[in-house]
Formats: C-alpha cells, sequence, structure tokens
C-alpha cells in the first residue's frame, strides 16, 4: 500500500509541474524583473542628468531657466517611493511616469538649448553625454517594451485556462497588473522637426 501511495504521489507531482501550476508565480516574478530593469534605465538617467547640466551650464549660462526645470523634474522623480508596493498600485505607478514623461521633456528641451551653442555642440564631454543618454532613452523604450510584454503574459495566464483556474484556487491574492500607457496627449503624433 505504502509503494502504491507514493508512487501517487510521485505522479501527481509529476503532473502538477507539467500542467502549469506554477505559470503564475513565474510571470508574476518576470513582470517584476522586467519592472526593475525599467526602474534601472530611469536610474541611469537620472545620473546622467546632473553631468549633462553641468556641460550644458558652463555654456549656456543665460539658459537658467531650462538648467532649473531639469534639476527640479530630476528631483521630483527622485521624490517618488519606488518600492515593490508600486506595481500594486496603479495611481501611484501612474503618477510615477507622469514625473518621469515631465523629466523626458525637460531633457528634450535642454537638448534644444544645447544645439543654440555651437562651442558645446563640439565638446566632447557634451557629446559623450548626450551619447549616453540617447542610449539610456533607447533603453528606456526597450525596458517599457518587455514590461508590457511580461504584464501581458501574466494577464494573459491569470485570465486564460487552465491559468484561471489555478488563479482562483491557488493565487486569487495575486491581482492583474497595470501595463504602461503613453499618457501623453500628443503621444500618438510624430513630433515636427524644424531647421529654421
Amino acid at each position: 500500500m505504502t509503494l502504491w501511495r507514493s508512487l501517487f504521489l510521485v505522479m501527481l507531482a509529476g503532473w502538477l509541474s507539467g500542467c502549469g501550476i506554477n505559470n503564475i508565480p513565474t510571470y508574476d516574478e518576470q513582470v517584476k524583473a522586467a519592472w526593475s530593469q525599467v526602474e534601472n534605465q530611469y536610474q541611469r538617467r537620472a545620473d546622467l542628468i546632473p553631468n549633462l547640466v553641468n556641460t550644458v551650464k558652463g555654456y549656456a549660462s543665460h539658459e537658467r531657466e531650462v538648467l532649473v526645470e531639469v534639476t527640479q523634474a530630476r528631483a521630483k522623480v527622485g521624490s517618488i517611493q519606488v518600492d515593490g508596493n508600486m506595481l500594486n498600485n496603479p495611481e501611484k505607478l501612474k503618477q510615477f511616469e507622469q514625473a518621469q514623461r515631465q523629466l523626458g521633456s525637460a531633457l528634450q528641451r535642454l537638448m534644444v538649448v544645447a544645439e543654440r551653442y555651437p562651442d558645446l555642440k563640439a565638446n566632447q564631454n557634451f557629446l559623450a553625454l548626450q551619447s549616453q543618454l540617447e542610449g539610456t532613452e533607447n533603453r528606456i523604450s526597450v525596458a517599457r517594451r518587455d514590461y508590457i510584454a511580461a504584464v501581458q503574459q501574466y494577464n494573459t495566464e491569470i485570465r486564460t485556462f487552465p491559468g484561471r483556474l489555478w488563479h482562483s484556487f491557488l493565487y486569487s491574492d495575486m491581482e492583474m497588473r497595470e501595463t504602461y500607457e503613453a499618457t501623453a496627449e500628443d503621444a500618438d503624433q510624430a513630433p515636427a522637426v524644424s531647421f529654421e
């Protein structure tokens, strides 16, 4: 009798491991990891900004308004507490993303200011920082894309069979995740480029 019971438990364990019972927590961890990468890239951008501002400041000292705006936007981003609960709080997540968009907008204005100063455009420090910042913006875009894909996979799993069953029986405390959404009014419009 013990042999049959042991054999049954081994077969049950094998069946459960292959039936998707672990998909929901696995996908949840992928969502968290993808979001951590988004935060990592935002931190990289925040770390580059003081160097960029200081380099531009030396050339464009009378463009204080833009420099102050970038510094304030970075400070606002830094003031938002980022923790593991942010993914479970859609309002806090939107607040964080809005602060990041404001910082990105301020950085775009800083780049426009930098274009007005030929000496600055030729400065190797500025060019290196600008290249790093452009690379970081691309990394942010890729990290957001990966986060969106991870959320899609997780949300699909808890809404479809058999994940829906496992979710209702074992993981009912794990809610659907909010995905990243472009909330800028003109996000669907291509930016106008003018060489006047």
